[in-house]
């Protein structure tokens, strides 16, 4: 597995500014959890989803490749760092 953690850009109340995101092998999603600028949260995996969370329909591109647009700023996590936030992923 492999974890991201990605900032968003913007300043669009009604989108995530913050975007964590479990990955496969073949780096589609298994887990994710996005971050309002207000602070609630909504999650996805494959049994259940809030808010307009859900999982990815396609492979997540490589760090490079959502670097290469600048409202994006991802970095790789830990999977320590994952389930932390995945544990308060009700917030």
């Amino acid at each position: 597995m492999n974890y991201i953690k990605v900032q968003w850009i913007h300043s669009n109340p009604d989108e995530p500014i913050l975007l964590y995101s479990e990955l496969d092998e073949n780096r589609w999603e298994s887990r994710k959890v996005e971050v309002y600028a207000d602070g609630h949260c909504s999650y996805a995996n494959h049994g259940e989803s809030t808010g307009s969370t859900w999982l990815g329909e396609v492979p997540v591109p490589t760090l490079a490749e959502i670097a290469a647009d600048s409202q994006f700023q991802p970095v790789a996590i830990t999977k320590d760092d994952f389930e932390e936030v995945w544990a308060q992923r009700t917030c």
